[in-house]
């Protein structure tokens, strides 16, 4: 290997690092997600320094690494321009590429095959991919317009079915006991505070947490039977297998199937990080 390669797959809530050095060792790393819409590049700046740095610096061999950064929000030039100036400012002789988390999917799962490729963490995507590039993708509307099947969608209806009380007496005092939520402090973390899409989806643990509970069964398989009618069926390509990441998708991956099957999709590989995929695609073993 000519030269050392850092790769970054970025969430909204985790990032995902791996540095392979020039003799092909591998080594792990995690920062805090660093999404563009809701980072400057400064502050994406100052936590790749904070967290990432102390870890890689004593490890780098290669000042003129090849870095891939595959992110969350990274789907046009100037969400992109805000990381590439962050990750110039610490890599200056670095050759860069910024790609989204739907290819980083795309890549990490499907390798060179063709497939259908899917994100189901924090917020969802996804895509048909045609094993070299994106060739269809429906839009993800985010988690105030969308995001059906992620964290985020099924930490809104959590919040929305208590303080309407459309939540289940059991469920409901399940919450009580577990969260001190106020309707002024939920107001509050989704309208004015920073990262609401994370306060969301924070409570998809509880969810996971009673998932022996109908409710929380059925809103999972609600959110996910969504997703598969609003995306993944709509690409209309039923020889191909559907093959999904993240952490909500990993979790729920018995319920994920099961609507899967509902649906009449095959299913291929889910897994709780491409991070892993991508590696071994920039190793040459995928």
């Amino acid at each position: 290997m000519a030269k050392s390669i850092l790769i970054a797959d970025s969430g909204s809530t985790k990032t995902d690092w791996r540095y392979i050095n020039s003799t092909g060792h591998i080594h792990q790393f995690s920062s805090q997600g660093l999404n563009p819409y809701f980072h400057t590049s400064i502050q994406v700046a100052d936590a790749i320094r904070a967290e990432l740095l102390p870890s890689l610096m004593p490890l780098l061999d290669d000042p003129s690494i090849q870095l891939f950064f595959y992110g969350s929000g990274c789907g046009n030039e100037s969400s992109c321009k805000i990381i590439s100036d962050a990750l110039v400012s610490i890599f200056p002789k670095a050759s860069i590429c910024i790609y989204s988390d739907l290819l980083a999917a795309a890549h990490g799962l499907c390798g060179h095959s063709p497939g259908i490729a899917g994100i189901l963490g924090t917020g969802m995507n996804s895509c048909l991919f045609d094993g070299k590039t994106i060739v269809s993708q429906q839009p993800s509307l985010g988690y105030i317009l969308g995001d059906e099947g992620s964290g985020a969608y099924f930490g809104k209806r959590i919040v929305s079915d208590y303080f309407n009380r459309e939540m289940p007496e059991i469920v409901r005092t399940k919450f009580e006991s577990r969260f001190s939520l106020t309707l002024e402090d939920a107001l509050r973390k989704v309208y004015k505070e920073p990262n609401p899409n994370r306060f969301l989806a924070s409570f998809s643990k509880f969810v996971y947490q009673n998932i022996s509970e109908p409710y929380c069964v059925e809103l999972v398989a609600t959110g996910f039977r969504r997703y598969f009618e609003l995306h993944i069926c709509r690409y209309d390509a039923p020889h191909l297998k559907f093959n999904c990441t993240g952490s909500v998708a990993f979790w729920y991956s018995n319920i994920l199937r099961r609507i899967a099957e509902e649906k009449g999709i095959l299913l291929g590989t889910i897994a709780e990080s491409p991070i892993a995929g991508l590696t071994l695609y920039y190793t040459g073993e995928h």
